[in-house]
């Protein structure tokens, strides 16, 4: 059996690697082709670096916060604003099952991840130009026609991603590549937040924000130049067929795979933590009055969620994706519960922004760790034929399901934004119960 070959890279690159993959167990290439095994190295940090670009790009580009205000900016009607979100999200995680099918005809799939990066480059140059250009009705309809390109052009680039990933990375090292991502980008948010606020005057205008997307483009351009130098073996090519035949045939895996079903609805419950966040910082905003300061304690604990844990998290992952999910979700559904609690008190401690940045940086962690737990689990538990009709078929339902998370936005109306986060919690905490019964597939 080959074992991974540090040879090619530089001194302090094949040092780094042994220091942060630790390639002691002689079988670490046991599910990978000895060829990939040999470039594993080299591949290793060219997947961290691509991913980091194109994840700072994403906070460049947020349409919670960036997009949001440019259309505000631009006065686009405040319904368009209200789609923000489900057409980045779902859209680009319902198309996935379709797109699927094309892909398993390449042998060679990298070349999907690299296209989609380069498509959501384009999309965010056309945003800023729009910025530049454009007001009104006009502009918050080409800010939605582009984020849906965009979205489109980013469901291509996950299902290569996670298919070249399980190509070219050894079984016990992947949660460590997604990890290290995750940790870099988030301290990068650090440096970015605290350059956007050092420009607090600039950020006044449309430039400034037009700006910011050029430079999410061109992240997104770098990272297709870099993931473009992966060193990829070809791979099995069955299940190409046509796309909407594959479409239908992939999605009756919910039915006869029962471990891929149980973890779809592990993955459906653990949304939860993504969903929960917008209501914290509505929380916040309530109980302290509108103080700014507490918003940027929030991003700052956005970058910090994300640059102290994914690196845990990736590790951990490694060794038990079941367990990380069970973990991350439990502290979810605790926290959700503490947070309910808390808002019942009058005390002034109980209304500081530091209380909530600290509530925020937790459920952040949370978050961390359902994303790395579920994207390694999905990864590990897949073989070369069904790892793309996995990643397909579970980003599509849970696409789908997403839709109807504007449903807890009527709930927060009724019963209240903690109450909405109470109920979120007891969400994780089935998520936490349902990925205790999964099945180990770290072996």
């Amino acid at each position: 059996m080959a074992e991974p070959d540090t040879a090619s890279l530089p001194r302090p690159a094949a040092v780094l690697y042994d220091l942060i993959a630790g390639d002691e167990d002689a079988r670490v290439c046991k599910d990978i082709p000895d060829d990939a095994c040999r470039e594993m190295p080299r591949n290793f940090f060219l997947h961290i670096a691509s991913n980091t670009a194109s994840k700072i790009g994403d906070e460049l580009a947020s349409a919670k916060l960036v997009l949001a205000w440019l259309m505000s900016a631009l006065g686009a009607p405040a319904f368009l604003a209200g789609f923000l979100v489900p057409v980045r999200e779902s859209g680009s995680l319902l198309p996935q099952l379709f797109v699927a099918a094309h892909i398993r005809r390449a042998a060679i799939r990298k070349w999907f991840w690299v296209g989609g990066s380069i498509g959501q480059g384009m999309a965010v140059f056309g945003m800023a130009l729009v910025a530049l250009t454009l007001t009104g009705a006009a502009a918050g309809w080409a800010l939605l026609g582009l984020l849906a390109f965009f979205a489109l052009s980013r469901g291509v680039s996950s299902v290569a991603s996670k298919d070249v990933l399980g190509k070219t990375i050894a079984k016990t090292r992947r949660g460590t590549v997604m990890g290290y991502a995750a940790a870099i980008a988030g301290f990068a948010t650090l440096g970015v937040g605290g350059w956007v606020a050092l420009q607090a005057e600039q950020a006044a205008s449309v430039g400034f924000f037009a700006l910011l997307l050029l430079a999410a483009g061109l992240l997104w351009f770098l990272a297709a130049a870099i993931f473009a130098a992966v060193k990829e073996v070809p791979g099995s090519t069955e299940g190409g067929g046509n796309a909407v035949n594959e479409a239908i045939r992939s999605l009756g895996l919910m039915k006869t795979d029962p471990l891929f079903r149980h973890f779809v609805i592990t993955r459906a419950l653990l949304m939860s933590t993504a969903l929960a966040m917008p209501f914290y910082v509505m929380l916040a905003q309530r109980q302290t009055d509108g103080n700014l300061g507490s918003l940027g304690l929030m991003i700052i604990a956005t970058g910090l969620a994300g640059g102290l844990s994914a690196p845990v998290w990736g590790r951990l992952s490694d060794r038990s994706s079941r367990l990380v999910l069970v973990a991350s979700g439990i502290v979810a559904g605790v926290l959700g519960l503490a947070a309910f609690g808390l808002s019942a008190l009058e005390a002034d401690w109980a209304r500081s922004p530091y209380l909530f940045a600290l509530l925020f940086l937790i459920i952040g962690i949370a978050h961390s760790g359902v994303r790395l737990g579920r994207k390694t689990y999905l990864v590990d538990m897949a073989t070369q034929q069904t790892r793309a009709s996995y990643v397909a078929v579970s980003n599509t339902v849970v696409g789908a399901l997403l839709l109807a998370g504007g449903l807890f936005g009527l709930v927060a109306d009724v019963a209240g934004v903690a109450a909405t986060i109470a109920l979120l919690g007891l969400m994780a905490l089935a998520g936490a119960a349902s990925a205790w019964r999964l099945e180990e597939v770290q072996q």
